[in-house]
């Protein structure tokens, strides 16, 4: 079995009025989300990234661009789950991910296993091979200054047949 690694990273900008949604997961009560032209979901998004990177298929601006608008307001989970089928056509399946999202607030430790489920069901994956993990840029950067949110995935492949 061959098995490849793709990293993967993801950068939006927090506003008032947006909803926050990590992983999959809306996080009810955030003062602020993420914009972008899909749901801004980073973590979503460095995932696919990672995942088209192993099987060298590029990055999510390739297959889902911001300038079409058949994508805006798109659901990132669904997103990945079509990042796994293009793996799929090629011989690929996702065998683990890690990610790590930066932020300064909120703190999300008490969403972190309902965004590994999240996680685990769009990728097909068992929980134990999906890991989520947070840190703050300890006030440095624009992240650190809170205008927002980055994550950074490691993602395996392993081949299927």
């Amino acid at each position: 079995m061959t098995t490849r690694f793709g990293i993967g990273y993801d950068v939006h900008r927090l506003a008032d009025g947006e909803r926050l949604l990590l992983g999959g997961v809306e996080i009810e009560g955030a003062a602020r989300g993420l914009v972008g032209h899909s749901d801004a979901d980073v973590v979503a998004h460095a995932i696919s990234d990672a995942l088209l990177g192993a099987a060298g298929l590029g990055d999510i601006g390739d297959h889902f661009p911001d300038t079409d608008e058949r994508f805006r307001d798109a659901d990132s989970m669904s997103l990945a789950e079509e990042v796994c089928a293009m793996l799929a056509e090629r011989g690929w399946r996702a065998s683990n991910v890690d990610v790590t999202l930066i932020a300064e607030r909120p703190r999300l430790s008490g969403h972190r296993e309902a965004m590994r489920n999240s996680l685990s069901r769009t990728l097909g994956l068992p929980a134990s091979a999906v890991n989520v993990k947070f840190t703050t840029n300890e006030g440095l950067g624009s992240v650190g200054r809170d205008e927002g949110m980055a994550a950074l995935a490691v993602a395996g492949i392993e081949s299927i047949g």
